[in-house]
């Protein structure tokens, strides 16, 4: 069902959401990487007007960071929203944003794992499991256990992998946009100023 209140333009979501500060100090093995502003608004446009499943739900974003997607998902009339990151820093970044933008999150510092309760819909930008092994599978098996629907970027590399596994838990999995996510030079492995990882945005309902 697609939502008829439209409380901000694409174009003025992305633009806010480019001016919420990327995180202080990322850890390397977190895979903190902040989410473009124009990916995030796309991700968060197609969950609220082609689904229907943003404005008036309950929202969660695991692995929260600065807020982006909490704080957008919140803009766009979500009836409550709530941030989890294990990072500290990350938590007190995202409660500044939120109040400089006035909006209410309800922000939790803890593992993905501790978190409880069932919300409708579930978006996130996990690690692609790149330094920790699976690590993008322990997000999508803590998100299905908390919400009902599931949008989250992934490496395209990891599709096949993840189509299976997501239908072995009972899900249905659909690609709703692939792109290049760029990756900044941020940690000293980095060897070039600006990097692109071709990213598949994923759909996942059960």
């Amino acid at each position: 069902m697609k939502s008829s209140v439209i409380p901000v333009r694409k174009r003025d979501l992305e633009i806010i959401l480019q001016s919420i500060p990327k995180h202080p100090n990322p850890k390397a093995n977190l895979e903190q990487y902040t989410i473009p502003a124009d990916l995030a608004s796309e991700i968060l446009f197609q969950a609220c007007y082609t689904f229907g499943d943003v404005s008036e739900k309950s929202v969660i974003d695991l692995g929260s960071g600065t807020g982006r997607l909490a704080l957008g998902a919140k803009m766009l009339n979500a009836k409550c929203v709530t941030g989890v990151d294990l990072d500290l820093e990350a938590i007190q970044s995202g409660q500044v944003n939120a109040k400089r933008m006035g909006l209410k999150i309800n922000w939790l510092l803890t593992d993905i794992s501790s978190v409880h309760g069932l919300f409708d819909t579930v978006i996130m930008n996990p690690p692609f499991g790149t330094k920790r092994p699976h690590n993008d599978v322990k997000f999508l098996h803590a998100a299905l256990n908390l919400g009902k629907v599931i949008y989250s970027i992934h490496k395209s590399v990891t599709m096949q992998f993840l189509s299976e596994w997501v239908t072995r838990q009972g899900a249905s999995l659909e690609k709703l946009v692939e792109t290049r996510m760029p990756i900044e030079h941020q940690f000293p492995f980095h060897m070039k100023k600006r990097s692109f990882v071709n990213v598949q945005v994923i759909r996942i309902h059960h």
